[in-house]
């Protein structure tokens, strides 16, 4: 097959949807991102892309301490009204009941089914976006989502933005096991 040139905006990986939250003058406030990784092992961390002028971002600066709150299926219409909608405009404080852990600044979503409550460690400007690395202190996950110790992703029915049809598609199907499938491999 012959291979054609495409715009270098491509992004083809699916993306986590997640809720960033931060407190805004007193007052939770949720943007959704999808621009959002691990960042490393030890210690525990994400990376999150947000634009400086976005209202959370203020709260992210101001306080140092942000959440990362992964909705399942049942929260989309919430979490997409998050991202089409500015924390400047519109009070989004009481979508959702919100709970605290030790930092006492990072807003979390009670009824998600996996939360992360990050301290900030560095900012990077980058161009359009910046990007967050908060060290994750504490994670919290529903109780019917852990099966054997671990948590079991397909049914919290996390969903990810698919850039290249502009739709959410939800997680699911196995496929093979990662640091195994390969050992199947003969030369």
């Amino acid at each position: 097959m012959a291979k054609v040139k495409i715009s270098t905006q491509v992004n083809p990986f699916p993306m986590p949807v997640t809720l960033v939250g931060s407190l805004v003058d007193g007052k939770p406030n949720f943007f959704t991102a999808a621009w959002i990784n691990r960042g490393d092992y030890t210690p525990p961390c994400v990376m999150v892309a947000m634009n400086p002028k976005h209202h959370t971002t203020r709260g992210v600066k101001d306080n140092g301490t942000f959440s990362v709150n992964v909705p399942g299926k049942k929260h989309v219409i919430k979490t997409d009204y998050c991202g089409i909608n500015s924390g400047k405009d519109v009070d989004k404080s009481k979508l959702f009941n919100v709970f605290y852990g030790k930092t006492e600044t990072a807003p979390m979503i009670e009824g998600f089914p996996l939360n992360l409550e990050c301290k900030l460690m560095k900012e990077i400007e980058m161009g359009f976006d910046h990007i967050f690395i908060g060290e994750i202190v504490d994670a919290y996950a529903e109780e019917s989502f852990i099966k054997d110790g671990k948590i079991d992703l397909v049914s919290m029915e996390p969903f990810v933005l698919m850039m290249a049809n502009g739709k959410y598609h939800l997680v699911g199907r196995e496929l093979d096991d990662a640091w195994g499938a390969g050992k199947k491999y003969k030369a």
